[in-house]
């Protein structure tokens, strides 16, 4: 069988979780990697066989997306130029985390795509939602990457083909151990604002990982880094707590450590609003802000114990297993072009 495997670009949360899924994509068939968006602090060990430019949008530095420079770096005749040239009619399987020209160059070409993401385990109607709608930004993911089968994964099996978070066998691999200090990674905020916001809570020590940072430093009680991923594990198996974005990959990490956890979802980010939404349901704080008026809160949670229990089993390669299984089955797509009729994974 040959496969194209698509892949987001943007945040390290889909890349990591590629490395898992190419690895077993590989005993099954023949497969091709393609890669689109740029802000990843994380590169595959595979070779890539397409490199897109892609959507993405660009971290900003208050906690929220720089909108200006997300518009300057997109180029539309570029994307539809890509759409028009990937041959995707050539795979028997196209698989797509959340990577936008693979899926258009499939709805343009009547060719069935199978999504396997955690952005469509959010749009799953079971799924939690934040209690103020944000209509713009759920038709942004909804339309994004449409695919003509979803499976998804999520915290919770919130339906029938939602599955637990993919965690990588390195993290599984980690002994935790807790050596005091705290783990910190909001790539939406520059390094002087969460500087200014830990400083005030100076008992405690810091690790930072930082999407701005050039290099290592240290100040006061709060030591920045750049991103490596080994160090980055290392602090966090060995952290008393997690304070991160709501993204999904580190607080599920986090999690199934079974370390203390709270998250600051950006802002204008729909995705990491539903997230939040999981996180509070299950019991993690969720704070709005840096600013200074959340300090309480975060104080509070610096004193509790509390540790959110959950179980994330390795079942990925039974979930690519079952979808290869049943990609094989006859498809029909409707006269409009809009829906592949494939069976259900039970």
């Amino acid at each position: 069988m040959k496969i194209l495997y698509a892949i987001q670009g943007t945040g390290n949360g889909h890349l990591s979780r590629a490395r898992e899924i190419i690895t077993i994509l590989e005993k099954m068939g023949e497969v091709d990697i393609l890669v689109s968006g740029t802000q990843s602090d994380v590169e595959l060990t595979q070779a890539i066989t397409y490199r897109l430019k892609g959507m993405s949008f660009v971290f900003g530095k208050n906690g929220g997306i720089d909108l200006p420079a997300t518009f300057l770096q997109l180029s539309t005749k570029e994307m539809m130029k890509d759409i028009a040239d990937l041959p995707v009619e050539k795979y028997q399987l196209v698989l797509n985390d959340f990577e936008p020209v693979s899926a258009w160059a499939c709805q343009k070409k009547k060719v069935p795509c199978i999504s396997l993401s955690h952005q469509c385990a959010v749009l799953n109607k079971h799924a939690p939602k934040p209690t103020r709608k944000d209509i713009i930004g759920k038709s942004v993911l909804r339309f994004y990457a449409p695919c003509t089968e979803n499976y998804g994964f999520h915290f919770n099996l919130y339906d029938k083909n939602i599955f637990t978070p993919v965690i990588r066998s390195e993290v599984r691999m980690l002994t935790p151990t807790d050596k005091g200090h705290y783990t910190v990674y909001l790539p939406a905020y520059e390094d002087g604002k969460i500087i200014k916001a830990l400083q005030n809570f100076e008992e405690l020590n810091w690790h930072v990982f930082s999407k701005h940072a050039k290099r290592t430093y240290v100040s006061g009680n709060v030591f920045i880094q750049p991103i490596v991923n080994s160090e980055f594990l290392e602090s966090m198996s060995s952290a008393s707590g997690v304070l991160c974005g709501a993204g999904f990959e580190t607080p599920a990490e986090a999690l199934f450590l079974k370390k203390k956890l709270a998250v600051i979802p950006m802002k204008m980010q729909y995705e990491q609003q539903c997230n939040a939404a999981a996180l509070k349901q299950m019991g993690v704080p969720v704070f709005k802000s840096l600013k200074s008026k959340h300090h309480e809160k975060i104080g509070d949670w610096l004193k509790s114990k509390k540790i959110i229990k959950v179980d994330y089993p390795d079942m990925t390669e039974d979930i690519i297993e079952r979808i290869i299984k049943h990609s094989a089955l006859p498809n029909s797509i409707s006269k409009k072009g809009q829906r592949l009729k494939l069976e259900k994974i039970a």
